[in-house]
């Protein structure tokens, strides 16, 4: 199952997508109590860079917002392909965020969306959805994380217009390949797409 969040800076949507991430682990694991299948592990899949003491600050606080809740991290920050192959069936992922991981590749040495134009999507599909798609087939549960950042009316610079176009596009690609989709507002899950599952 693909379930994608999204919401605005500070919405609380990280919160929301670590417990809906707990809360299938958790019961994908009381369902195999009584079984010889193994349960898989709950992974968080860290897509951040430290760049400056602002981002190093929200790495914090999202490690300590996991502590004691059983996520193994996995730092990625480009070229999701290369975790597959230490990946099971029974695990579940939370995939944090789209923003970072579309703009390392954008903007990352080893980034592969480096045109501004007609072929940027074409790279997104290769460098960012189809790793998601096989994600999605190879596990059992992820949870994926998204940005809402359309709403401030600003102009950018053509660069950056480039890069908020490859978002709202990369999420609308994943909405439609997502099982569920939740938009979290002011903490509260609103539900956009299937239903709320926590």
């Amino acid at each position: 199952m693909t379930v994608l969040i999204t919401g605005g800076s500070g919405s609380g949507k990280s919160a929301y997508a670590e417990k809906l991430a707990e809360e299938e682990y958790s019961n994908r694991n009381l369902q195999k109590e009584n079984t010889d299948n193994p349960t898989g592990k709950l992974y968080y899949i860290a897509t951040m860079h430290i760049a400056d003491a602002e981002s190093e600050q929200r790495v914090k606080r999202h490690q300590q917002m996991r502590k004691d809740k059983g996520f193994l991290t996995i730092e990625c920050f480009n070229r999701l392909e290369r975790i597959i192959p230490m990946l099971h069936p029974g695990d579940v992922l939370l995939l944090e965020c789209m923003s970072n991981l579309l703009a390392n590749e954008m903007y990352d040495e080893e980034g592969r969306i480096w045109d501004r134009e007609k072929e940027a999507c074409k790279q997104m599909e290769h460098a960012i959805v189809q790793p998601i798609l096989t994600l999605s087939r190879t596990v059992a549960h992820i949870v994926i994380v998204t940005n809402e950042i359309f709403s401030d009316g600003s102009r950018y610079q053509e660069d950056t217009e480039c890069y908020v176009n490859l978002l709202g596009i990369l999420n609308q690609r994943l909405s439609s390949l997502a099982d569920h989709v939740v938009e979290v507002v002011c903490s509260i899950p609103v539900c956009r797409k299937g239903e709320l599952l926590c």
